[in-house]
């Protein structure tokens, strides 16, 4: 691979992983073991069957948990303790053939970019899960899984374009990531004040069944 190829090797895994990490796992070790791409010295255990297997059964696992509005901001809430460091590892491992140097490099901005997609996919389903219907939700999951796959394809195959692609992505998370922050704590204050507004009423309700005093 030349420098090109594996810095969007890296950029791909890095963003992948904050989206599906499990489905960019097991896309890594399918196409390496298809002769697709060949993994750096450092990744090459993710074409072992064992964690191809595991990454596997994760995915069936958050494909279904990540269609059921509320468990799937519980699951990426969870999440993203295991996301973002994962992704820094192994964006740090797709760039380790340009030398230990890159390798730091690589984990300090594979997981920041880790944590860039990852909270754009957790704050934007938070959002998505105040529609009354579920259909959105559907279409955001499987959406998501369509676009790791063939992001993760696309970096091995047309780099230079999919570092374009990536570039304008990050872009519009930069953009977005403020929005979604105030949308969700729109949401917070609008359930804080129906909580606060109940309150009153409650203890208003105490009070008349109370007996006079004498």
């Amino acid at each position: 691979m030349d420098t090109v190829s594996i810095i969007a090797a890296t950029m791909g895994v890095a963003w992948a992983s904050g989206i599906n990490l499990y489905a960019a796992v097991f896309m890594l070790g399918w196409m390496a073991n298809t002769g697709t791409m060949e993994l750096p010295a450092d990744l090459e255990m993710l074409s072992n069957p064992l964690i191809m297997g595991a990454a596997g059964v994760m995915y069936l696992v958050e494909f279904f948990a990540d269609k059921i509005p509320g468990v799937d901001s519980a699951w990426d809430a969870i999440h993203s303790f295991i996301r973002i460091p994962a992704g820094a590892m192994l964006a740090s491992g797709a760039i380790s053939p340009l030398g230990p140097e890159a390798e730091l490099a690589g984990l300090i901005l594979g997981g920041t970019l880790t944590a860039g997609s990852h909270l754009t996919k957790a704050g934007s389903r938070v959002l998505i899960n105040t529609s009354p219907e579920p259909f959105s939700n559907w279409a955001a999951s499987i959406g998501e899984d369509v676009a790791v796959v063939g992001g993760l394809w696309a970096a091995m195959h047309y780099p230079v374009l999919f570092i374009i692609a990536l570039i304008a992505l990050i872009a519009l998370m930069i953009w977005l990531l403020p929005k979604i922050w105030r949308g969700i704590k729109t949401i917070c204050r609008k359930i804080a004040s129906f909580f606060g507004a109940a309150k009153p009423v409650d203890e208003k309700k105490d009070e008349t069944n109370q007996p006079n005093a004498p």
